[in-house]
C-alpha cells in the first residue's frame, strides 16, 4: 500500500516554476528518501504535503485521503519535522510534550506513557534542563519524539540531518531507523550517504520533476556500468589522465573516477603504462547513489 501519492504537482511562484508535474509514491512502512541539490522543490513539496501551500495543479492523497490546501484533516496522520524546529525554551522535554499532547487531544496517562517511551527513544529520558540550553542535535531529537507523539502513519522531516556533527547525524539517522516498524518515514535530503545508510526507497528530484525514483536496489541496477576509482602518486600524471579521457570525473587533485567494463579498464592500464605514470590505486566498485544523482542532474 502507498502512504503518499502525489499526481501532476505543480506550483510557480511569479515567473519561477518550482514543481512541474511532480509524480511521486511512498511505499507504506518504507524509509523513503526525497533527494534534491538546495532550493529543487524539497521543502516546497512537504508543506504542499501537510496542506500548507497551495499549488497550481494536481493532487495528493495521504492514506486514500486527499489532501486539499487550508483544511488539514489528513494531518492527523501525520508527524513532520520542519529543518529548523522552533519550542518554549523555557521548558523541559517533558513539559513541552505534554503540551503538545494536550493540544492533540491526548488523555493525561497516554501522554505521559508515550513521552516516556518516546523520550527513551531519542536519549532524552534522563533530560531535565531546559530547552534553551539543548544543542542543535538534542533539539531534532526532541523534535522527532514531538512529530512521533500521536502514533502517525506519515513521520516527514525536513532536511533532519543539514547542520548536525557526524556524531548527531548518526544519532539521527539511528533514531529514524529505529521507527520503521511503527510508521512510515519520509526524509528530504542532499547527504546522499544518509540516504545509502538506511533508506529502502528514494526519489532523485531534478528540475521540479522526479527523475529516478524506486527501492534504492532498484535505482542502482539502472546503472549497470561498473565504476572505477584511479589514484595517481602524483597530480601531474592525474591530469595527463584526465586530458587523455575527457569523460572522466576528477574527484581530487590526484583522484579520477570512470565508469564502464573491463575494457574501459583496460584502456586506462594501457596510458597508464605507456606514459609510465606514478599509479597508486584502481579499485573497482558499483555505481553509487552520489554518482547516479550526479549524472541526473548532469553535472
Amino acid at each position: 500500500m502507498e502512504i503518499l501519492t502525489i499526481k501532476g504537482l505543480e506550483k510557480s511562484f511569479g515567473d519561477k516554476k518550482v514543481l512541474s508535474s511532480l509524480d511521486m509514491s511512498v511505499p507504506e512502512h518504507s524509509i523513503f528518501g526525497f533527494v534534491g541539490r538546495n532550493g529543487a522543490g524539497k521543502t516546497t513539496t512537504m508543506k504542499a504535503v501537510l496542506g500548507l501551500l497551495k499549488t497550481d495543479g494536481g493532487e495528493i492523497h495521504v492514506a486514500g485521503e486527499r489532501v486539499r490546501y487550508g483544511e488539514t484533516a489528513t494531518n492527523r496522520h501525520i508527524g513532520y519535522l520542519p529543518d529548523v524546529p522552533e519550542f518554549y525554551s523555557f521548558m523541559n522535554a517533558r513539559e513541552y510534550l505534554k503540551l503538545c499532547g494536550e493540544s492533540l487531544g491526548m488523555k493525561n496517562a497516554d501522554i505521559k506513557q508515550r513521552s516516556d517511551e518516546l523520550l527513551l527513544l531519542v536519549g532524552l529520558a534522563e533530560e531535565t534542563h531546559r530547552i534553551k540550553g539543548y544543542s542543535r542535535g538534542m533539539k531534532q531529537r526532541l523534535g522527532i519524539a514531538q512529530a512521533l507523539l500521536s502514533r502517525p502513519k506519515l513521520l516527514i522531516c525536513d532536511e533532519p540531518t543539514s547542520a548536525l556533527d557526524p556524531i548527531g547525524r548518526k544519532d539521527i539517522l539511528d533514531i529514524l531507523l529505529s521507527v520503521r516498524e511503527q510508521t512510515t518515514v519520509l526524509f528530504s535530503t542532499h547527504i546522499l550517504s544518509d540516504v545509502e545508510r538506511i533508506c529502502t526507497d528514494v526519489a532523485l528530484l531534478n528540475e521540479g520533476k522526479i527523475a529516478m525514483q524506486g527501492s534504492i536496489d532498484e535505482i542502482r541496477r539502472i546503472q549497470r556500468q561498473e565504476e572505477f576509482t584511479v589514484e595517481l602518486l602524483d597530480e601531474r600524471s592525474a591530469q595527463l589522465l584526465q586530458n587523455a579521457f575527457g569523460d572522466v570525473q576528477r574527484t581530487s587533485a590526484d583522484t579520477l573516477v570512470f565508469r564502464g567494463g573491463e575494457e574501459r579498464m583496460f584502456e586506462f592500464l594501457g596510458f597508464i603504462k605507456e606514459n609510465r605514470l606514478a599509479l597508486q590505486k584502481i579499485e573497482r566498485s558499483g555505481s553509487s547513489l552520489e554518482s547516479l544523482f550526479m549524472e541526473v542532474v548532469g553535472k
